[in-house]
């Protein structure tokens, strides 16, 4: 309560109110992803932190730097168990890289400068401060310096002459990227390597942030089908990780291997996540001699405009694509229909596309919140499932109230489709009656106009 109350003495400190603790922390989450720096979360106990760990955990994935402050009893209440009592730390570790609970009043500005710190990596983390009440309304010192940016090294001279020399044998190497080398300096450094080398570039299918669309130079995106993705591998001798790790498998199948690249392929590594990406690319592009102009051929054409057509993922996907303007960010939480919208987006004007990252639902929503949060001039397209959306509809509110600029786009299946894909790759057989009914989502039909409205968002 004391913090909150101090948020009318610092002027600086935004207070966005979610109606759930996930919405807080995957809006904390797209906020990190578009603007680089850390959104804090206000979260009541372990119950308040327990209930925001599914997009913490996909904050974790994502690089993110969050900082969680988690309120905690009194010191002296600790000792009698009451309802609210729970191991605070243990929640928070699995997705927290730096944890700890405030041991006297006096320490506070230091422990929150340094949850700052620990949040900014790099890469970007997860970071928990637990705050005894008590020392919420104690004499607390004054507050510490504030957290420096920390710099990101480049890859060495020797990795970046010997990932050279691979690529002027042309063996069959393929570039793998993530991180910020999927913005838009990575991006025009690969395709000058490209241009140079003949090198296949690939993205990491999960990472939190990839620039596309306009004359931004086009990549291949590993699927999320592990077939799919073996095939277009397939062949290669090393691949060569780019603030990005060896690609797997979303989940195991039987009889499949989990690593999507050939067995026996080398991983050679430019630059780790703690690296600097994108200007390790430009470095291996000077080494190599790659001249400056993008390759043509890499960039897509613009969308047209469908006129007529049946209304299918495709043709929602075409007019997105067609209707999307200059700048705009897309929250993109569709997993069944992402194989057969994901080629039509890049044909849309110039974008930044934030996917999926830890596989926890629920992130749609939220995360497009938190990126027009961070980005108030540009347009925010959510593209969403009904039965992700149904994980964090209270969002609706929270952009209504803070009137975001945000376009939401349902694609209802009335059903977990992804589910009823999986469990047939799995061999569970055929969904009889009774497994159906654990996938449908039709009786009663959802109704989203109504639902979009009664959060104050026209639909």
């Amino acid at each position: 309560m004391q913090f909150v109350s101090a948020l009318d003495r610092v002027p600086g400190m935004r207070g966005v109110l979610g109606l759930f603790e996930g919405v807080c922390s995957g809006a904390a989450d797209g906020y990190a992803r578009m603007s680089g720096k850390p959104a804090a979360t206000l979260l009541h106990l372990g119950p308040g932190l327990a209930n925001a760990l599914a997009n913490l955990h996909n904050a974790r994935k994502a690089r993110s730097p969050v900082v969680n402050i988690v309120g905690e009893h009194t010191t002296q209440h600790l000792a009698f168990d009451a309802p609210l009592t729970a191991d605070i730390e243990a929640f928070a570790r699995p997705v927290s890289a730096w944890t700890r609970t405030l041991k006297r009043a006096a320490g506070m500005g230091e422990a929150a400068s340094a949850a700052v710190a620990a949040a900014l990596g790099p890469p970007g983390k997860v970071a928990t401060l637990i705050v005894p009440a008590d020392f919420s309304w104690s004499e607390a010192g004054e507050p510490a310096f504030p957290a420096t940016r920390p710099s990101r090294s480049l890859a060495s001279e020797d990795r970046v002459r010997e990932i050279a020399c691979a690529l002027r044998s042309r063996r069959p190497v393929g570039l793998l990227l993530g991180g910020l080398a999927l913005q838009a300096r990575g991006l025009r450094a690969a395709d000058r390597v490209r241009a140079a080398t003949g090198v296949r570039i690939f993205a990491d299918r999960n990472a939190a942030r990839m620039t596309r669309g306009g004359d931004i130079p086009a990549v291949e995106r590993i699927p999320y089908f592990p077939e799919q993705a073996q095939e277009l591998l397939a062949g290669f001798e090393r691949l060569i990780l780019v603030e990005a790790r060896p690609p797997v498998s979303f989940f195991g199948y039987p009889g499949l291997r989990s690593s999507l690249a050939p067995a026996g392929c080398a991983f050679d590594v430019l630059a780790t996540d703690e690296q600097d990406g994108a200007g390790s690319l430009e470095w291996l592009a000077e080494e190599l001699g790659a001249g400056t102009p993008i390759s043509a051929r890499s960039v897509a054409p613009r969308s047209v405009l469908p006129s007529g057509e049946p209304l299918t993922p495709v043709t929602v996907a075409r007019t997105v694509g067609a209707l999307s303007p200059e700048g705009a960010v897309f929250s993109d939480e569709t997993v069944s229909s992402s194989g057969l919208i994901w080629p039509h987006l890049a044909a849309a004007a110039r974008h930044d596309h934030l996917p999926v990252t830890g596989g926890a639902i629920g992130q749609g929503l939220p995360v497009a919140l938190g990126a027009a949060l961070a980005c108030p001039g540009r347009k925010v397209i959510a593209l969403e499932a009904d039965g992700s959306a149904l994980y964090t509809p209270q969002s609706l509110w929270t952009m209504a109230r803070e009137r975001l600029d945000i376009t939401i786009v349902i694609l209802a299946n009335r059903r977990y489709r992804i589910l009823e894909i999986e469990m047939q790759r799995t061999g569970a057989g055929a969904v009889g009656p009774r497994a159906g009914q654990m996938i449908d989502l039709s009786h009663p039909e959802l109704d989203w106009v109504k639902l979009a409205e009664g959060f104050g968002v026209q639909a």
